[in-house]
């Protein structure tokens, strides 16, 4: 996914909306609890955000803790478009909130 995302990158993560970090993996391979935020919802394909959008807003606007930013997981991810992140960007947009959006990228 990285190599794609740099080759190509949606038009979000090429004029900033959006910000692309890294997080390694823990000693044992796998990815911590996401710092700082509220999992609000997990899917397990980008697909799944660009089908029910509804429920990504939903998710992004029930957040209860006005602190912590809500986190959406999106697992088994070959691939990020243009199409999967306008939907997180509307409903970060929406809810006048900063979320944080978890790629597990397909191995």
């Amino acid at each position: 996914m990285d190599r794609q995302l740099a080759a190509d990158p949606p038009l979000s993560l090429a004029s900033g909306v959006v910000v692309l970090e890294h997080e390694p993996p823990g000693p044992d391979g796998r990815l911590g609890p996401p710092p700082g935020g509220q999992v609000v919802l997990s899917v397990l394909s980008p697909e799944a955000l660009t089908r029910e959008p509804e429920e990504v807003n939903a998710a992004v606007s029930r957040a209860t803790d006005p602190g912590l930013p809500p986190v959406i997981i999106v697992e088994a991810a070959e691939e990020l478009r243009e199409e999967h992140l306008a939907v997180l960007v509307s409903a970060a947009e929406r809810a006048d909130r900063v979320a944080i959006v978890r790629i597990i990228a397909d191995a």
